[in-house]
C-alpha cells in the first residue's frame, strides 16, 4: 500500500484520538514520579495497552511497560521509547509541594507522543510487516544516587540508569533499532532538531571523612572534612586548562552534606558529580583526573576521601540513514526550514547506550520554552509536543517498514555496533568501582 495512504489513515486516527493523547500528557505532568518509582505513571500507560488488547509487559527494570504492534508478517522490530520519570525541582512553580518534582524535562510529553504514535499505527499495522514495541522506560534521569545505590545493594537493580537495566535484563533483545524524541526548548513551536551526538559521564558519590569536634572549644582536635572537599573543588578546577575544547568536558557537582551542626568541625562531607566527555576515553581520562584532586584535597588535611563511581551514560551515536528517514519525516510535517540541525549536545542520556549496541537516534522537538532542568522550562505548544510530535514518529515507522521493511532492512544490515552486549555490560561493570584513600 502506498505510504501517503498509510500515513493519512495514521494521521486521522491520531487526531480522533487528540484528547486522549492529550489528556494523558497533562495527567502523567501533574502526578510526578521520582526513577524507578513510576508505578503511577507505568499504570497509565499499562491500562492504555490492555484496553488496546496488545502483548503487554510491565514491571521491567521495576517500572518499565512494554507494548507489541503486530505486523503482518516477519519483519524488523522497532522500538519508539519514552522516559516515565520525572526530576527534583522544588523551585519550579508546577513542581509537586510534596516531594519536589516536575516534569521540567518534557517526558511527560514523551509518553503522550508515544501513545499517540500507538493510535496511529495501531490503525494500520496490519499493512505493514514486523513488529513495532511501544516501550515506556524508567529512570533516564541519573539523580538521588544515594537511593540508587541502596536499590542496588537490595539486588534491585545492577545500573542506575534505565535503559541500563534493560540492556542486562534482555528486556530489549527482541527489538532491532530503536527510535525516541526528547523535548527543547531552544526555538519555541513547530520545530525539529537532530544533534551530532552527546557527552556520556561517570557518577560519582564522594564522602570526606575526617573527626568531628567542638568548632569554638577544640578545633585543632578536629578534622575538617568541608576544607578537604575545598582544596578538591580548587584542585579540580585548576585541572579545566587541561580539558581539550574537542573533548567538551564538564565537571560538575551537588554538596549533599556540609557538617552536621555549624558549632561542629565537619567530620563527614557528602558529595554528587558528574565527569562528562564526548568520548568513552574522554571521560576515563577526566575521572582520573577528578579522582586525583579528591585526594589531594583529603591528603592535605588529613581526612580520608571514600570515592564511588558508577557507569554513567556513553555518547549518542545516532545512525545517519535513521537519522536521514526521520528528517524526511519531521521535513514533510513541519517544513524543512523548522527541522535544524545543532552540535554536540552537552547533556547526557541512556538512549546514548543503546545506539552503541543498535541503530539508534534522539531527535528533539520543539513546543516548550525556558530551559531544561529549570524552573522556567514550561509547555508552549501543546498541539506540537503531543500530537505532531506523535505523527512524526508514526511516519517514520511507516516509512521503515513499508516496502517490506526495505528501509529498516537496510539500516539494519549496514549497521555496525560498536559494542556487543557482553562487552557493553562489561564496560559498565569497568566504570563503576569503590575506592577509599587515607594518608599513612
Amino acid at each position: 500500500m502506498d505510504t501517503k495512504v498509510l500515513k493519512d489513515a495514521a494521521f486521522a486516527e491520531i487526531e480522533s484520538n487528540r484528547k486522549k493523547i492529550i489528556d494523558l500528557g497533562h495527567s502523567v505532568f501533574n502526578e510526578p514520579e521520582e526513577g524507578f518509582c513510576e508505578h503511577q505513571t507505568a499504570q497509565k500507560v499499562e491500562t492504555i495497552f490492555k484496553d488496546w488488547g496488545i502483548q503487554t509487559q510491565s514491571g521491567l527494570a521495576i517500572t518499565g511497560v512494554k507494548g507489541y504492534l503486530k505486523g503482518a508478517g516477519d519483519g524488523p522490530r522497532i522500538a519508539l521509547l519514552a522516559e516515565l520519570d520525572a526530576l527534583f525541582n522544588p523551585d519550579h512553580p508546577k513542581a509537586n509541594k510534596e516531594n519536589g518534582l516536575v516534569h521540567a524535562c518534557g517526558h511527560f510529553a514523551q509518553l503522550a507522543g508515544l501513545i499517540g504514535a500507538g493510535f496511529g499505527l495501531k490503525k494500520i499495522i496490519d499493512k505493514l510487516p514486523g513488529m513495532v514495541v511501544l516501550f515506556a522506560v524508567p529512570a533516564e534521569e541519573f539523580v538521588n544516587i544515594e537511593f540508587r545505590q541502596k536499590l542496588k545493594e537490595k539486588g534491585n537493580i545492577t545500573y542506575f540508569g534505565g535503559k541500563q537495566e534493560l540492556v542486562r535484563l534482555g528486556a530489549l533483545d527482541d527489538v532491532d533499532l530503536v527510535l525516541m524524541q526528547h523535548a527543547q526548548s531552544d526555538i519555541a513551536g513547530n520545530s525539529a532538531f537532530i544533534s551530532g551526538g552527546s557527552n556520556g559521564f561517570v557518577g560519582k558519590a564522594v564522602r570526606f571523612l575526617g573527626r568531628a569536634a567542638h568548632a569554638g572549644v577544640a578545633p585543632f582536635k578536629g578534622i575538617n572534612a568541608l576544607n578537604a572537599f575545598h582544596i578538591a573543588l580548587a584542585s579540580i578546577h585548576a585541572q579545566r586548562e587541561t580539558f581539550r575544547d574537542e573533548d567538551a568536558v564538564r565537571v560538575h557537582m551537588i554538596l549533599t552534606k556540609g557538617g552536621d551542626a555549624v558549632n561542629v568541625v565537619p567530620g563527614e562531607v557528602r558529595v554528587e558529580m558528574y565527569v562528562r566527555a564526548k568520548t568513552i576515553e574522554a571521560m576515563k581520562e577526566i575521572n582520573a583526573k577528578v579522582d586525583r584532586a579528591l585526594r589531594a584535597g583529603a591528603m592535605a588535611i588529613g581526612a580520608k576521601v571514600e570515592i564511588t563511581n558508577t557507569a554513567g551514560y556513553l555518547p549518542i551515536l545516532g545512525d545517519e540513514r535513521l537519522t536521514n528517514c526521520w528528517i524526511k519525516n519531521a521535513g514533510a510535517i513541519l517544513g524543512e526550514e523548522n527541522v535544524h540541525y545543532m552540535d554536540a549536545w552537552g547533556g547526557s542520556t541512556d538512549m546514548g547506550d543503546l545506539t552503541h549496541l543498535m541503530p539508534g537516534i534522539h531527535p528533539f522537538v520543539g513546543s516548550f520554552s525556558g530551559d531544561l532542568h529549570s524552573k522556567d522550562f514550561e509547555l508552549s505548544d501543546e498541539e506540537m509536543a503531543f500530537i505532531t510530535s506523535a505523527k512524526i514518529l508514526a511516519a517514520t515507522v511507516i516509512d521503515l517498514l513499508a516496502n517490506d521493511a526495505r528501509e529498516a532492512r537496510s539500516i539494519i544490515d549496514h549497521f555496525q555496533p560498536k559494542l556487543e552486549k557482553k562487552e557493553y555490560l562489561k564496560l559498565l561493570d569497568s566504570l563503576s568501582y569503590q575506592q577509599l584513600f587515607e594518608e599513612k
